[in-house]
């Protein structure tokens, strides 16, 4: 902020010959016009909020709706939460805004979406293709952690959100023209296309994806998952090739590439047998209507 303020002063003395300088009765204008440029420019460089994160995760998710149904099986819905929440705790950003949520999607086809701020959609295909609450929680974690990372925000164009801070941030921003309410209408739902294509179609980039694996084994270690899972999952999706439609394996790197870019990174220790054991006979049980 002083260094936009002293840029901001050193073009107004620029700008203006020195016998003006010392002329006292405009020095207040000259400041209080300043200060509100100084302003606007620094609104215009945030990052977006978590608050707007929020709302723009909220609407994201409705379009994933649009696309796939909702599973109308609470216990399911009850269970995968359960887990989710687990591991969120324990990753690095415990809470969001809205909080965390985890909803199953009613299709065969095997995927899984972070919509940002925190909703977290799951494939029954998916979890009929895990083995386990490990695996299951492996999978998870990998989505929480491009929510830590806020990947699905990075999908925005920047220019995007330039222009839309460049209403926000004005002064005359504070009584919105019907202009000014349909530009940033038409940059909210852009923003949202930018997700739900990357989401659905395009998928995050291959470092993206290696980032979410390696803080996914962090996050099952802390939370007492066995980090190992993540590595059975993939070798078991590995086998199912890219298909010719949508899936998990038609968004992400190929599957051979991800279990090599973590096979060394596992952390140390192991889960506690007993408690895997008890999420296995969980898993069995809540499980068996889905398969």
């Amino acid at each position: 902020m002083k260094r936009i303020m002293a840029s901001a002063f050193l073009m107004f003395f620029m700008l203006h010959p020195a016998s003006h300088a010392l002329d006292l009765r405009g020095i207040t204008k000259h400041l209080d016009t300043l200060k509100s440029v100084v302003g606007a420019t620094a609104k215009a460089t945030r990052p977006i909020s978590d608050e707007e994160e929020y709302f723009l995760g909220r609407a994201v998710a409705a379009r994933v709706l649009g696309t796939y149904p909702l599973a109308n099986d609470k216990d399911l819905t009850k269970y995968i939460n359960l887990i989710g929440k687990t591991v969120s705790v324990s990753s690095g950003k415990p809470f969001t805004y809205g909080g965390y949520h985890f909803a199953v999607l009613e299709t065969e086809e095997i995927n899984a979406f972070a919509c940002p701020g925190g909703i977290i959609f799951v494939t029954k295909g998916l979890i009929e293709m895990t083995a386990n609450e490990e695996e299951l929680a492996a999978v998870l974690a990998h989505e929480i952690a491009h929510i830590n990372k806020r990947d699905g925000i990075a999908a925005i164009k920047s220019s995007r959100w330039t222009e839309a801070l460049a209403v926000i941030g004005t002064e005359a921003a504070r009584k919105y023209s019907l202009s000014d309410v349909a530009k940033l209408v038409t940059i909210f739902e852009d923003s949202i296309d930018d997700i739900f294509k990357t989401l659905i179609v395009n998928g995050y980039s291959r470092s993206q994806e290696f980032t979410a694996d390696e803080s996914a084994l962090q996050y099952l270690a802390q939370s007492g998952y066995d980090p190992e899972a993540l590595i059975s999952f993939l070798k078991r999706l590995s086998g199912k090739g890219r298909p010719s439609g949508g899936g998990i394996t038609a968004t992400h790197p190929e599957t051979a590439d991800r279990i090599d870019n973590i096979a060394g990174k596992i952390p140390a220790g192991q889960a506690d047998p007993r408690s895997v054991e008890i999420r296995t006979a969980r898993f069995m049980e809540v499980q068996k209507p889905v398969r």
